[in-house]
């Protein structure tokens, strides 16, 4: 009976209020952007949004770890990619203003690819080698004004709330600008709005927010950017609710 009353409140009153305050959003990033304000309406308006998409699901959202972040520091967040709600989670109570690097896909979307652009997101292309070295110099560019970064190694989200194979376009962004990797646990998205699904569900969503890790090799071949890689996803996975892991 709970579903089925969820599920009526989510498409005659949550879902019609989300399109709206999605739309109002986008137009708000978009103009305030363009007006010469990025700094504040690249970050704020989405951080509400994304707070409001939040309450409307009916999802309790819990925080560990906003203590190791330093107020005024450049970082690189790199997060498990569970589902759709990822971002609303990351976006609305990390509590530090950032740049996204996103799938090109995204860009498509009406209203929101827009304000996402006049916001300086980057949106990676990997349809070659070249494009994506490309990707990689606009993100540097964007942090060299003194913006965090938030990237999901995996690339896409996960089929079954696990984590997948890390690439290492974010981990060289951050050992090129000297930048701490902060790496970040997402627990509960995928049972609220998995891949491939369009029913929202409410549940409990959990972020734990890890100690910075500083690289301090010089060396930035294939294989070490992998170990790196490979040893944050060691630190994500340690957070995981049981079921994920």
């Amino acid at each position: 009976m709970l579903r089925i009353l969820y599920t009526v409140y989510f498409w005659l009153i949550a879902a019609p209020v989300f399109v709206v305050h999605t739309i109002l959003t986008a137009l708000i990033v978009t103009v305030g952007c363009l007006l010469g304000g990025e700094k504040f309406f690249s970050f704020y308006p989405g951080m509400l949004w994304s707070k409001v998409t939040c309450w409307l699901a009916l999802c309790p959202v819990k925080v560990r770890g906003r203590e190791h972040l330093r107020k005024g520091q450049s970082y690189v967040f790199v997060a498990n990619h569970q589902g759709a709600f990822d971002i609303f989670l990351i976006y609305g109570f990390l509590g530090v203003p950032m740049k996204w690097m996103m799938k090109q896909g995204l860009a498509k979307i009406p209203f929101v690819g827009y304000a996402c652009r006049a916001a300086g997101f980057i949106f990676v292309d990997n349809s070659s080698p070249k494009a994506a070295r490309r990707s990689i110099a606009e993100a540097e560019q964007k942090l060299k004004n003194g913006a965090s970064l938030a990237v999901f190694p995996e690339g896409s989200r996960s089929e079954t709330g696990k984590v997948g194979r890390f690439k290492k376009g974010a981990f060289q962004i951050a050992l090129d600008l000297h930048l701490p990797i902060v790496p970040i646990t997402l627990n509960g998205p995928y049972h609220v709005l998995p891949i491939g699904s369009w029913r929202v569900r409410s549940h409990r969503m959990e972020m734990v927010i890890h100690p910075p890790v500083y690289d301090t090799e010089q060396s930035i071949d294939s294989a070490h950017l992998q170990q790196f890689a490979d040893t944050t996803k060691q630190i994500i996975t340690s957070a995981l609710w049981e079921e994920f892991r």
